[in-house]
């Protein structure tokens, strides 16, 4: 399914507040949407919707926090910004050591929300980008023998071609024919890029709001 173009998503259950800050946002050319409630927000989310969350730490029926708790639940990686009265900023506190990307207090100024917005679509964009990056070599991986991906264990523990030999029971020409596949399939270019690409991939955490 094709990525959504990064907008604003608003969630708040004052309509005014809703309003204000979706029209913040037109006048700087960004997209929004507005829910009036968290329920509202969840029926609609898809992974595909690309931008940030401007979020309402207190709300009725489902809060803002347990909001954030069911998208981590989901493993979604779109940045939350908590919108919090003064009694709020300890919730907050703990909403972003839960993976919250920032809250501000209110009253607040437009050009900090803006800011705390702007910085929250860059950490999105750069998510999504390395995700994208992460499936292309799991994409290459995927492509390799079971000889190519013993190969690639070996070469990512710095095993020399002498070695590597010796460790498969294949004669030292055999293991470079397949070392020579294996940097073509995954289209790297020196064995460090190679090494990097997996070790992406083995520290790859688990996504978060």
């Amino acid at each position: 399914m094709r990525e959504l173009a990064p907008t604003v998503y608003i969630v708040d259950d004052d309509s005014g507040v809703r309003t204000s800050i979706k029209v913040l946002m037109k006048s700087i050319g960004l997209p929004a949407v507005t829910y009036g409630s968290a329920k509202e927000f969840l029926a609609a989310y898809n992974p595909v919707m690309a931008g940030c969350v401007v979020l309402d730490i207190r709300m009725p029926g489902v809060s803002g926090l347990e909001l954030q708790e069911t998208l981590n639940e989901r493993g979604a990686v779109i940045p939350v910004i908590f919108v919090t009265g003064h009694g709020d900023v300890p919730m907050a506190v703990d909403a972003m050591r839960h993976g919250a990307f920032d809250f501000l207090q209110k009253p607040f100024r437009d050009q900090d929300l803006i800011d705390r917005i702007q910085l929250a679509l860059e950490r999105d964009r750069q998510t999504r980008e390395e995700l994208k990056e992460h499936a292309r070599i799991r994409a290459r991986i995927a492509t390799l023998t079971p000889r190519e991906k013993e190969v690639l264990d070996l070469l990512t523990l710095g095993k020399a071609n002498k070695s590597m030999a010796q460790d498969l029971g294949l004669s030292q020409r055999t293991v470079e024919i397949h070392r020579a596949h294996v940097m073509e399939k995954m289209g790297a270019k020196s064995v460090a890029q190679l090494v990097r690409m997996v070790m992406d991939l083995e520290q790859e955490s688990p996504p978060r709001a």
